[in-house]
């Protein structure tokens, strides 16, 4: 059993608590708690998911990260859809969009800058950044913006045609892209040193050969799968509880939502 901590302790209680408020539509007083108890059922996900891919190492941890906000995400917008009494067609495109620019400019971005701050030029690995952003760019431009400047159905909207070529087309270049990061260029997404050359082929990395600390072993890899599993449950129910109270918050002001902007 890992010592207790809040990533520990959490993840039980906060997957309990949509059961209790199921179907319900708690006041501002239980929402504020239910909050906080969201984002620590986030954190907790995210320490989780941490071990989880420093067990395995990289690039096949960035692939854990990456599946676990995916599940996140996804299952927030198939809920979101499925309950919803109102048209919710364009919540998915939103999401991705908001989704990419949140990654794109404001993660990127961010690191980038305390990248420069602390160490002055940023070190980074230019063959495997570049990848990665042309596969976003990519993605990001045959799903969410491609249907804008389509014309064989009105408004921007895929055809069942176009929509199967979409999709085979995103999914096709993203497993190359995971070919490219697990098998055949793995070393374009390992660290560097400062003089840009990889820590693996210089013989300075650890004993797991990512330049980081030592991963942890089986045993708290397996306790932090399950309670990955248990924070992803639970942040995918505090959100649904929640979610009505945002959707009011984001209509109170006249923001536009998914159904007007479709």
């Amino acid at each position: 059993m890992p010592r207790l901590s809040r990533t520990t302790v959490t993840p039980v209680p906060a997957a309990a608590l949509p059961a209790a408020t199921w179907g319900r539509h708690p006041g501002p007083v239980v929402l504020g708690p239910v909050a906080l108890v969201l984002i620590a059922a986030v954190l907790a996900a995210v320490h989780h998911a941490e071990v989880v891919a420093h067990r395995v190492g990289e690039p096949l941890g960035s692939l854990v990260l990456a599946v676990a906000v995916t599940v996140i995400e996804v299952a927030l917008i198939v809920t979101l859809m499925i309950t919803a009494d109102k048209d919710t067609s364009g919540l998915a495109r939103d999401t991705v969009f908001a989704a990419v620019m949140i990654s794109v400019n404001g993660i990127v971005g961010l690191s980038l800058l305390v990248s420069a701050l602390k160490h002055h030029p940023a070190v980074f690995n230019p063959e495997g950044t570049g990848s990665m952003l042309a596969t976003v760019i990519t993605l990001a431009t045959v799903c969410p913006v491609l249907p804008s400047f389509t014309t064989s159905e009105p408004g921007p909207i895929y055809t069942g045609p176009q929509l199967a070529f979409a999709a085979i087309a995103s999914l096709v270049l993203y497993g190359l892209f995971v070919f490219t990061q697990t098998i055949r260029h793995r070393d374009f997404f390992l660290p560097v040193d400062k003089d840009g050359q990889n820590l693996e082929a210089t013989g300075h990395a650890d004993l797991d050969d990512d330049g980081h600390a030592d991963p942890p072993d089986n045993r708290t890899t397996a306790w932090s799968a399950g309670f990955l599993v248990v924070s992803l449950v639970a942040v995918v129910g505090l959100a649904k509880i929640i979610s009505p109270a945002i959707e009011d918050g984001v209509a109170a002001p006249g923001f536009p939502t998914p159904s007007s902007a479709s």
